[in-house]
């Protein structure tokens, strides 16, 4: 079985910086309240972001084996929290947002489906205790250009 490491480090108070074996650090921060700074992510932001990236880059990776041409695609994702301690995430909504003209929703959703059962590492890790959801939405192409980023 292969083995992955990882170093996090602590700068001041809550700010922390981690390294993994791809050499690249990632800034990590929690709230005033806290003792942190705000000046970065927080550990449990990660786990979206590396969700969405991880589906994502599935989907992006399946469409392009089958010649699907995406004008833009996105991951959007929310997370709903327990109440009580360690206010872990119950439940993850993930809409796969495509810009294109005439793709097929077969291609799309067998490329969600993939991702989800069978690729997607973080997925897998997650599925056992957080309920995970999906949705897709195909927009026009000039959409891309014209949006903003909204979470």
């Amino acid at each position: 079985m292969a083995e992955k490491s990882a170093l996090v480090r602590q700068v001041r108070g809550m700010t922390f910086v981690g390294l993994t074996e791809s050499g690249h650090w990632v800034n990590v921060d929690g709230p005033p309240q806290f003792g942190g700074s705000s000046a970065a992510i927080r550990p449990k932001e990660l786990i979206l972001i590396s969700l969405g990236a991880c589906t994502g880059s599935d989907v992006v990776s399946i469409l392009q084996k089958k010649r699907v041409r995406l004008n833009g695609f996105e991951v959007k994702l929310k997370a709903q929290v327990a109440e009580e301690h360690p206010q872990v995430y119950t439940k993850i909504h993930i809409e796969y947002v495509f810009y294109g003209e005439n793709l097929s929703k077969a291609d799309l959703e067998r490329a969600i489906d993939l991702s989800q059962n069978k690729y997607c590492p973080v997925s897998a890790m997650l599925k056992n205790s957080v309920e995970l959801t999906n949705s897709y939405v195909i927009l026009p192409p000039d959409d891309f250009l014209n949006v903003k980023s909204s979470t």
